[in-house]
């Protein structure tokens, strides 16, 4: 981002344009983040995520790695208080209408095209035990480093890596020893997790 210091004045100061710049620096991580872990409620958290924000901009000192941990710390409270609100008041589901768009078991095609596709990377992630998805989530798909995600999530940093470390491995059993169309591997790890 250009100038972030900037930016982040600007944006204090009623500058609309300069807090579009900052917002789309983050957003679309955001919701991805918050889509794999909240499903149905990811959209809302979203939306109350940046109605804090904007509420307590004047309150944020920091760099640019610090405003994506800023806004993904307050996205990870606002979501954690959709699926609450959502636990307490459970909405009824129609079965057949739930049951009537997906494809027979026996759809091939369809199935090996669903696989590819990021959603089903994302609820692949999200089956994950919730530690290791957020860690995995926020450090492979946020691209959060490892004392970013320590801080988002309220843990240490070994924990984390832990996690991170434990969910890909998670992810490489389900994945098995499958590889991708051009002989890569489909799951790779790196050594800073």
């Amino acid at each position: 981002m250009p100038e972030f210091a900037s930016l982040l004045r600007a944006a204090r100061n009623g500058d609309e344009a300069a807090f579009v710049q900052l917002f789309r620096s983050v957003q679309p991580a955001l919701l991805r983040y918050l889509t794999a872990l909240g499903g149905p409620v990811a959209e809302d958290a979203a939306a109350e995520t940046w109605v804090c924000v904007v509420r307590d901009l004047h309150r944020f000192e920091g760099d640019e790695d610090g405003w994506r941990a800023w806004v993904f710390t307050i996205g990870h409270a606002r979501l954690r208080d959709a699926q609450r609100k959502e636990y307490r008041a459970p909405l009824p589901v129609d079965a057949h209408a739930e049951l009537v768009d997906r494809p027979a078991p026996d759809d091939v095609p369809e199935a090996v095209g669903e696989l590819v596709t990021t959603e089903a990377a994302l609820r692949l992630v999200a089956s994950l035990p919730r530690d290791q998805a957020e860690a995995v989530l926020l450090r492979h798909v946020a691209g959060l480093d490892v004392p970013t995600t320590a801080q988002v999530l309220g843990k240490r940093p070994g924990a984390v890596r832990v996690a991170v470390h434990r969910g890909l491995k998670r992810l490489a059993s389900v994945l098995g020893e499958r590889r991708a169309p051009d002989g890569c591997n489909a799951l790779t790890t790196t050594n800073d997790d």
